[in-house]
């Protein structure tokens, strides 16, 4: 059978499956504190996926109460060395670049000949919108073997959040191929930001199978009934702060971080393009002088 028979047939199954009762069976099962299953579910990933046990902070599998707990697991101190440049953006999390450039216009490109819209993906947030305008995006893919905890690419204040209810499509490069607006259809969180010298945004991409998305601040965000919600947090005794690299949140299984950037702010390195792997803490670009 061809790849692209493979990923058709794959595409077609994800429109029969019941994506919610999925990841509500995935949810219970990967919380599973019972020890002969979580240990039977962590063995067999492994077994699956070429997962670096060696960086784990704790045991595998006997330092884990569950799958989940051990599929969001803390590194070892130093696993992942910041970028000693102070004007260094750097990598959210481990993965696989899928895109990274300019925004064009309010466009922004999924696959070659295929993009989606800035008011798409931020929920129609008509500021949001005007402030990354013509700006930069970067687009990293979780295989299920990466390093499954997000961080922050700058220090900068969380001054909002805002959970967009959407579909569970898989986020694999073969879906992302093929399903139209991919990122601004499935369900998302984003964490709105403020730095000194502009905002900037991290887009947490729900996906097939995501049970959860946490926050350090909020905790656990989806699953979530109801529609699209926001929450402010204006500085006055709810100041979030977190430093360049701090931890920000974790997928509890994997997906897609998109980070925005306003205009005349990124210097991308040279060298990085769809397809290149990344690590959590690796400079992606320079962070520029703001504009007079």
């Amino acid at each position: 059978m061809s790849t692209a028979l493979r990923a058709s047939l794959f595409i077609a199954l994800q429109k029969l499956l019941p994506a919610r009762f999925l990841a509500r069976l995935v949810y219970a099962a990967t919380r599973s504190r019972t020890v002969w299953f979580k240990n039977l579910l962590i063995r067999g990933f492994l077994r699956l996926y070429a997962v670096d046990v060696a960086e784990a902070a704790a045991p595998v599998p006997a330092g884990y109460e569950s799958f989940n707990a051990f599929f969001t697991r803390a590194l070892k101190p130093a696993a992942r060395p910041l970028a000693t440049d102070p004007a260094a953006i750097l990598s959210p999390a481990d993965g696989i670049i899928q895109q990274i450039g300019d925004i064009d216009e309010d466009r922004i490109l999924q696959v070659k000949g295929m993009d989606y819209r800035l008011g798409e993906l931020l929920g129609s947030e008509a500021d949001g919108v005007a402030a990354y305008r013509n700006g930069s995006f970067i687009t990293i893919y979780l295989a299920p073997s990466d390093y499954h905890r997000v961080h922050m690419p700058l220090a900068g204040r969380v001054t909002g959040m805002s959970y967009v209810a959407g579909e569970l499509w898989s986020v694999n490069a073969s879906t992302a191929a093929r399903v139209p607006r991919l990122f601004a259809r499935n369900e998302r969180v984003i964490c709105h930001c403020l730095a000194p010298w502009g905002p900037f945004a991290v887009v947490l991409v729900g996906a097939l199978n995501v049970g959860s998305v946490s926050t350090v601040w909020a905790g656990e965000v989806l699953p979530r009934r109801g529609g699209s919600t926001h929450w402010d947090y204006p500085g006055t005794g709810s100041s979030i702060e977190l430093g360049r690299g701090e931890l920000l949140g974790q997928f509890n299984m994997g997906s897609t971080v998109i980070v925005l950037l306003p205009p005349g702010v990124a210097r991308w390195q040279a060298g990085l393009q769809a397809g290149a792997p990344v690590r959590m803490g690796q400079m992606l670009g320079q962070r520029l002088a703001p504009p007079p």
